[in-house]
């Protein structure tokens, strides 16, 4: 599945006004090298959550328990998401993506 989503920890994690995430079990999210750093955080819904990303650039992979950020693939799927997360929380210029359920949470 992939999913954007307008929620305010993604907002502020991606520097943008939503995130793109693939998701996919943990046990096949793997590195082809190197070792991710880590920080965690409380999100919104009190739940805590760990992101991982790039100790050299700084560029978050993935986060636990969510997914991994669809703009650290080399190469970028043409398929549209199939969810809009928090979209109730999306930028009033972003119109809806076409087809993608819209849902309130995570949920």
């Amino acid at each position: 599945m992939q999913a954007l989503c307008h929620c305010n920890d993604c907002r502020k994690i991606t520097g943008s006004t939503f995130s793109t995430n693939i998701f996919a079990p943990t046990a096949d999210v793997f590195l082809v090298s190197g070792a991710p750093k880590t920080m965690s955080k409380r999100t919104e819904k009190g739940d805590t959550i760990t992101s991982y990303f790039c100790g050299e650039c700084g560029t978050t992979l993935w986060r636990e328990s969510d997914g991994i950020e669809a703009g650290i693939l080399d190469e970028m799927s043409d398929r549209r998401p199939d969810q809009e997360l928090y979209s109730d929380r999306r930028a009033a210029w972003l119109p809806a993506i076409e087809g993608a359920e819209q849902k309130k949470s995570t949920d």
